[in-house]
C-alpha cells in the first residue's frame, strides 16, 4: 500500500525504537503528544452472524495474556477458569463454554474488568509454594457471575501457573460482590476494588495468595462506584456509574452519578477519613443538582456541555468517620442530600501526567441510545470533562468540558493517558446503540492540547473492535439470559508497574514500551481475552 511521507516517517521512527510525536488525524493537521499512530478509518459494522476481526493502527499489535478459557492454577468447585463460573457443566465436568445441540446454554461468563499492573522487587506467593511466579503481575476484579472473583495474571509464569484465583470471599467468609474498578494504593499497600452497586461493599485486598479482602465501605462508602484513583496526597478519587431514571416520555437519563474524593486521616488509612462529593456552581453561583438537571435540556445541563464554559467547583464533605462512625453507608443518597452535582454515568477518571495532579479528566458515558433527545445538547452521546485545581487536596477548582461526543463517537467508558498529552478512551456503546448506528465499539486517542470545539479536530481511532464468534453466538441468543452480547472494550491501562508512592498514575509521564511501560486492555464478553498492546513487528 502506498503510504504518505508522514506515515512513512512514523514507521521509520518506530522501527528505530523512537517514540514519534504526532500522528495522522482525518481532517486535522496533526494529533500531537503521543506515539505515532495511523488512523483506523472506520468502525466494524454489526450484523447477524457476522464476527469481524478487530482492526488496530498498523503501528500496533496485541498479544493475549489470558482469556476466559485459561484454567486457573487453583480451581475451586465454583470457579476453575479465568472467565467462567461452573454453573453449567458439560459431561466432562468442564464449564459449558459454547451451546451445543444437546445443551442450548452456557456457563456464566465472569467478565474480567479493570486492569492494574504491578511490578514487585520480589516474587509474590501463589498456590504452588515451590514455584517462582516472577515479578510482573496484572490484577482484575470480575464484574459478572457469582460469587465475585479476584484474579492475578502472572505475566512471567508458564501456562500451568498463568492465572491465580486470589479470592472469592472476603476476610469474614462472605462471598465477594462482583467487582468493577481497581487500583493500587501505595500507602495502604492494598488493591482498592469497586463494585458498581449502592448495596455492595468497597474492598481493599492484598496482592499475594491468598488475598485478604476487607470491606472498607465504612469509610469510603458504597455507591455505583467504578473508576478509582489515588493522587499524590494519598486522597482517593472515585467515579460513580449509576444510570438514573429516564426523563418523562424520553430515553434521556436524569444525571444521577457523582464524583467523590476520600480524604484519609493519614495517608493509607482506609478506616478513618472524610468522603466528599464534587459540587459544581452555575453562573449564578447556585449548585447544579439532580433537581436542576431533571427538566429536558435544562439550562444547567446545556451550560455544562457548552464548549468554552467554565464553572466553579467545591468539595462538600458528606461523611466523616470521626462523627458518623464506620457503618457502611450509601454515598449516592448522601451526595444528593448535600447538593452534589451528578453527571450522566461518569465511569472513569485519570490525572494528566506532568500536571502535578492539578488536572483530572473524567468521562461521562451518556445515554447510549440514538433516540435520546439530549444526545447533541446535554451529554447524551458522551463527554469528557476537565477538573482543574491548585493541587489535588484543594477544596475549590474549575470545571470545563474538554470533548463533546457526536454519535460517531459515543458511550466512552475507560480512559487512560498513553503519554503526557495523549488521552486514550474506549467506547462501551452497548448492543442497542451498536445496532442503531451499525457500528461496534472503538478505541480513540485525544490530544489534550487540541481545541475540540473546532470541527477539524477529531479523535484518532487506534482500535476498531471486532466481535468474536462467542459474542456473536450470545448476540443471537440474548446471552442465554445471563451473558452480555457484543464485545466491549474495558480495562485500558498504561503503567510501568511501580508500586511505590512515586508510581501513582499521573506522577510520571508515560513512555510506552520504554523503561518498563506497558499497555493492556480487556475485550469483555465472548471469549473475554486480556491483551497487551505492543509495537507491530
Amino acid at each position: 500500500m502506498r503510504r504518505s511521507k508522514r506515515t512513512a516517517v512514523i514507521a521509520v521512527l518506530a522501527a528505530a525504537g523512537v517514540v514519534a510525536i504526532g500522528a495522522l488525524a482525518t481532517g486535522a493537521a496533526s494529533w500531537g503528544g503521543g506515539i505515532g499512530l495511523t488512523e483506523v478509518p472506520t468502525a466494524n459494522t454489526k450484523s447477524p452472524g457476522f464476527a469481524p476481526a478487530s482492526k488496530l493502527s498498523p503501528e500496533l499489535a496485541q498479544i493475549v495474556v489470558a482469556q476466559a478459557s485459561t484454567k486457573v492454577e487453583n480451581p475451586t468447585a465454583q470457579v476453575s477458569y479465568y472467565g467462567y463460573d461452573n454453573d453449567v457443566l458439560n459431561a466432562a465436568g468442564e464449564p459449558q463454554m459454547l451451546p451445543t445441540p444437546a445443551v442450548n446454554n452456557e456457563a456464566h461468563k465472569t467478565e474480567p474488568d479493570k486492569n492494574t499492573y504491578l511490578v514487585f522487587k520480589w516474587s509474590l506467593p501463589g498456590a504452588d509454594p515451590h514455584y517462582w511466579y516472577g515479578r510482573h503481575f496484572l490484577f482484575q476484579g470480575h464484574e459478572g457471575g457469582s460469587p465475585g472473583v479476584l484474579t492475578r495474571i502472572n505475566l512471567d509464569a508458564d501456562a500451568a501457573h498463568r492465572v491465580t484465583l486470589l479470592a472469592t470471599a472476603d476476610a469474614t467468609g462472605a462471598p465477594l460482590a462482583t467487582i468493577d474498578g481497581s487500583t493500587w494504593d501505595p500507602w495502604a499497600r492494598r488493591l482498592l476494588l469497586t463494585t458498581e452497586s449502592a448495596s455492595a461493599p468497597t474492598y481493599s485486598a492484598t496482592p499475594g495468595y491468598p488475598s485478604v479482602v476487607q470491606d472498607v465501605s465504612g469509610a469510603l462508602g458504597r455507591g455505583g462506584y467504578e473508576g478509582i484513583q489515588n493522587d499524590d496526597e494519598g486522597n482517593i478519587w472515585i467515579v460513580e456509574d449509576i444510570g438514573g431514571a429516564s426523563k418523562p416520555g424520553t430515553t434521556a437519563k436524569i444525571p444521577h452519578s457523582f464524583l467523590y474524593r476520600y480524604v484519609p486521616k493519614h495517608r493509607g488509612d482506609l478506616a478513618n477519613g472524610k468522603l466528599q462529593v464534587l459540587q459544581v456552581l452555575n453562573g449564578a453561583g447556585t449548585p447544579i443538582t439532580e433537581a436542576s438537571q431533571t427538566p429536558l435540556d435544562s439550562a444547567d445541563q446545556l451550560a455544562l456541555h457548552g464548549y468554552g464554559s467554565s464553572f466553579r467547583t467545591r468539595w462538600i464533605t458528606i461523611h466523616d468517620t470521626a462523627t458518623g462512625g464506620i457503618t457502611p453507608f450509601n454515598a449516592n443518597d448522601l451526595a444528593r442530600a448535600h447538593d452534589g452535582t451528578p453527571f450522566k454515568r461518569p465511569e472513569n477518571g485519570v490525572f494528566r501526567p506532568g500536571s502535578h495532579f492539578r488536572d483530572f479528566y473524567f468521562d461521562e458515558t451518556g445515554d447510549t441510545n440514538a433516540s435520546s433527545a439530549e444526545n447533541a445538547t446535554a451529554g447524551g452521546w458522551c463527554s469528557i470533562f476537565k477538573l482543574s485545581q491548585r493541587d489535588a487536596s484543594a477544596n475549590e477548582g474549575r470545571l470545563a468540558i474538554f470533548y463533546k461526543c457526536d454519535g460517531v463517537r459515543a458511550g466512552f467508558d475507560n480512559i487512560q493517558f498513553l503519554s503526557r498529552d495523549s488521552l486514550g478512551v474506549v467506547e462501551d456503546a452497548g448492543d442497542t446503540l451498536h445496532t442503531q448506528r451499525n457500528a461496534l465499539d472503538s478505541g480513540y486517542a485525544l490530544d489534550v492540547e487540541l481545541d475540540y470545539s473546532r470541527p477539524a479536530n477529531q479523535p484518532l481511532r487506534w482500535l476498531a473492535e471486532g466481535r468474536d464468534p462467542s459474542a456473536t453466538i450470545d448476540a443471537a441468543n440474548s446471552g442465554f439470559g445471563k451473558n452480555d452480547q457484543d464485545n466491549e472494550i474495558t480495562g485500558l491501562h498504561v503503567s510501568d508497574g511501580d508500586p511505590s508512592v512515586h508510581g501513582v498514575l499521573g506522577a510520571k509521564k508515560p513512555k510506552l514500551w520504554h523503561d518498563g511501560w506497558r499497555w493492556f486492555y480487556t475485550q469483555q464478553h465472548g471469549d473475554n481475552p486480556t491483551y497487551e498492546v505492543v509495537p507491530a513487528g
